[in-house]
């Protein structure tokens, strides 16, 4: 349809030229060719009487000459501006001239010049400057930037169901009821039962918002049109007002169907401020005209919206409230049988060898979302098809947790050998802690191989469960990991060095979570800290967090208890390695040597040389 359109352009300009070519044709077009000749050359022939016949213009003398050899020819000459005209006629009287005046035809040309050529040119800029502005905000003539950029999703080609959403039972099962009220809606009409206006689902980016959208959509066999929240708005103010109003327009022509407007939080932001924005301005403004036609429809004409966050936390109010997003359906990252069932939806167009377990790679991947899943398949996949085999085998699927996980392997960084040594012992010392303290999780793999951006090594744990809240015991277990890398290498080298920055960060996000948040400090008590704030609109700027609800000398306590946490589990995992540094030192050459250590492996190492600790101390 575009590329029709565009040849009949083209059409367009192709007979506008050749109208111009006859139009300038029949202006300029001279019967005969005649000799330029200059008006005192012109006199010089009148004066020698070889001027046979003349036409006289404003500004122009046209004739022909009687030349002297025999023979006649054409001659044109340009009249000189202010010359008396009376003693030209006297002259080709005098000398019995034929002569005669004309009125030049300037219409076509003034026309020309006046009137075609400015239309245009001015046709060209308007058609070069917005075509070039249309391409600046995303291929939309600005003729139509009132005009919605929602899709419609075409069944016929590629059609989603709940067969295809797997891990989100729960959301599939509260979903449901939406799609029996767009399949029967007498059922629901006859008992005076109000179908939910709106639904909100929420969840981390990647769990399968949009994807279970689509299913929705697929299930009930209704129209379903897709638009992100950043595409209402524009440059211009009211764009994103107007594109509302032709949404829901559209919406009802195709009732019953559902809207879903993803990344609703774009436009739906806390409203109101200190200092707004013009941007901000337009944003409420749209936000607004989304709430009027959510108030204006009727439910019973079966539009369904849905839409997804995945930061609730900034919504308005307004939008939240009964009447509009009824409904707030959580849309969690899976547990092991969500991601082992994600993983096989995912795995059915690829050739999976004898060896592959899934539920292996789910127990492998805890807190993985779909989407990370998904990566993961296609990662193995491509890494088959990298070594030229027929079929997707175990080893690459681990080989793609660790890349998604860590990144890619940076086999060729050279590094000196202290810095292996160091990078050895470091991650040594976290898996030699993981797997002494009671409540740490066990050891997956360790290397040293460089892996992505500043990683040098890697020390990976695995949960043996999905847990969803941890004690205090657990907690300082984990500081103690983290803290155990940097202790490790004050316990072999007598001194630190740079690699625990990382480390050393989420240790101490930990500890402040655990003072302010968990209410696990002795000192400070079982109280909350640091409250959560709602948005708010400083400068043009939202501002999200928390709020500090104590004082400067609780500030300071704090403070103290933080450190108190983190400096009482660094020594604590200290003592633990000292008392273990053959064990330590041992692993840290084997893994020198292998550069890779599996979880199976490892725990083999630590009983073989305590067993030879113990035997040497007796």
């Amino acid at each position: 349809m575009e590329e029709g359109r565009k040849k009949k352009i083209w059409l367009y300009v192709v007979y506008g030229i050749l109208a111009l070519a006859i139009i300038l044709g029949i202006q300029f077009a001279n019967p005969f060719q005649p000799t330029e000749i200059s008006y005192s050359q012109f006199l010089n022939h009148l004066s020698a009487g070889e001027v046979k016949k003349v036409v006289i213009t404003e500004t122009r003398i046209e004739g022909t000459l009687q030349l002297p050899e025999g023979g006649e020819k054409n001659f044109a000459a340009n009249r000189i501006p202010d010359t008396d005209i009376k003693e030209l006629v006297s002259l080709l009287e005098e000398k019995g001239v034929d002569f005669s005046g004309r009125t030049e035809n300037t219409f076509w040309r003034d026309f020309l010049v006046t009137w075609l050529l400015p239309i245009a040119f001015i046709a060209f800029i308007w058609f070069f400057v917005f075509r070039r502005l249309a391409r600046r905000v995303g291929g939309v003539s600005p003729m139509s930037f009132g005009q919605s950029k929602v899709k419609l999703y075409d069944r016929s080609v590629e059609r989603v169901t709940f067969d295809d959403v797997a891990g989100l039972d729960e959301a599939k099962e509260e979903l449901r009821e939406i799609i029996d009220f767009l399949r029967n809606p007498q059922k629901y009409r006859s008992l005076g039962a109000r179908i939910p206006k709106g639904v909100l689902l929420v969840g981390a980016p990647g769990t399968g918002k949009t994807l279970l959208a689509r299913a929705v959509a697929g299930e009930a066999d209704v129209p379903f049109f897709s638009i992100s929240g950043s595409q209402f708005m524009e440059m211009f103010v009211g764009v994103g007002a107007a594109r509302v109003r032709d949404l829901f327009e559209q919406a009802k022509a195709k009732a019953p169907c559902i809207v879903f407007i993803d990344e609703i939080d774009t436009i739906g932001k806390v409203r109101g401020g200190i200092v707004a924005s013009g941007g901000t301005e337009e944003r409420e403004q749209t936000l607004n005209q989304l709430l009027s036609e959510m108030d204006g429809f009727d439910p019973q004409t079966g539009v369904i919206i849905l839409a997804a966050t995945n930061r609730p936390e900034v919504l308005d109010s307004a939008i939240l409230r009964p009447g509009r997003f009824d409904r707030q359906i959580m849309i969690d990252r899976p547990d092991i049988k969500g991601r082992e069932e994600i993983l096989k939806v995912h795995a059915r167009r690829v050739k999976l060898a004898e060896d592959v377990d899934l539920k292996k790679i789910a127990a492998r991947t805890p807190g993985f979302a779909g989407a990370e899943l998904a990566n993961v398949v296609n990662e193995a996949a491509l890494l088959a098809a990298r070594k030229n085999k027929k079929k997707v085998h175990q080893e690459e699927f681990e080989e793609a947790i660790d890349r998604v996980i860590g990144g890619l392997e940076l086999k060729s960084r050279v590094m000196s050998e202290r810095e292996r040594r160091v990078v050895a012992f470091h991650e040594v010392g976290h898996a030699l802690a993981a797997s002494l303290l009671e409540h740490a999780d066990p050891v997956h793999r360790i290397t040293v191989i460089p892996r992505g951006i500043g990683s040098l090594g890697m020390t990976m744990q695995l949960p043996e469960e999905d847990r969803y809240i941890m004690t205090r015991p657990e907690l300082e277990d984990r500081l103690a990991v983290l803290l155990a890398g940097r202790a490790a290498e004050e316990v072999v080298f007598g001194q630190i060095s740079t690699g625990a920055q990382n480390d050393l960060e989420k240790a101490t996000i930990l500890a402040r979570k655990m003072v302010e948040d968990y209410g696990m400090s002795d000192k400070l008590g079982p109280i909350s800290l640091g409250l959560e704030r709602g948005a708010r609109l400083l400068l043009g700027e939202y501002s999200y967090g928390k709020e500090a609800n104590y004082s400067e000398a609780t500030a300071e306590l704090i403070d103290q208890e933080v450190k108190g946490i983190i400096t009482g589990n660094y020594a604590r995992v200290k003592r633990i390695l000292e008392d273990n540094r053959q064990v330590l030192e041992g692993i840290a050459e084997v893994l020198l040597e292998k550069e890779t250590l599996e979880g199976d492996r490892f725990r083999e190492l630590v009983e073989e040389f305590r067993t030879r600790a113990g035997a040497a101390a007796k």
